[in-house]
């Protein structure tokens, strides 16, 4: 019987990379386990999807600690800690976060983001790629630091940008990639620990 390494998952929306994380800890032979998911939005729906796999959920939502982000982030850490997750998986955590949290799970929280890093890092990936006339795009899992978007690559998926691409076009075709590509760099993750 593999261990299985416990993660929270961090979502703010309808979570559909948390859904491939999902299917991928479901398989017996994937090294992580869900041990949280846990959302800054109480309407996410993304939280109904993780109850309805049997998952734990909780929402603190950021809205209820006005400016002060390091507060709510103490209740976000508290929970995660409580939940026994030993790596954070933000998956469209729609949060910048502090020294605090990032200092908490520093080597040990991962994101992904819509682009290839170091390029358009923040929102908007999609209209700024049209707009620069690149010729690839993609998808980055990288780990958490200070910067937003700056943390050490761990993985990147890449895809032809076509002449007719909308942004929404090549977001979808994107978020295809993304599917693919956290589940495969978060396995690569724990067993390279």
């Amino acid at each position: 019987m593999i261990q299985k390494t416990p993660i929270a998952i961090l979502i703010s929306g309808r979570g559909s990379n948390m859904r491939a994380l999902i299917e991928a800890c479901e398989r017996p032979d994937y090294p992580a386990r869900i041990a949280l998911v846990l959302s800054n939005r109480p309407d996410a729906a993304g939280l109904e999807i993780a109850r309805a796999a049997g998952l734990q959920t909780i929402a603190i939502d950021h809205k209820l600690f006005g400016k002060d982000r390091e507060a709510h982030e103490h209740k976000v850490d508290a929970a995660i800690r409580a939940s026994g997750a030993k790596i954070v998986c933000l998956a469209g955590y729609m949060r910048v976060l502090t020294p605090f949290l990032v200092n908490m799970w520093e080597g040990r929280m991962l994101n992904i983001h819509p682009s290839l890093l170091p390029a358009f890092p923040g929102l908007h990936t999609h209209e700024a790629a049209i707009a620069a006339g690149v010729k690839e795009h993609g998808c980055t899992v990288h780990l958490v630091t200070p910067g937003v978007d700056e943390g050490p690559i761990l993985g990147r998926a890449k895809i032809t940008v076509q002449s007719d691409d909308t942004p929404d076009r090549l977001a979808s075709r994107v978020l295809e990639q993304e599917h693919r590509l956290y589940p495969a760099v978060l396995a690569n993750f724990i067993n390279a620990q």
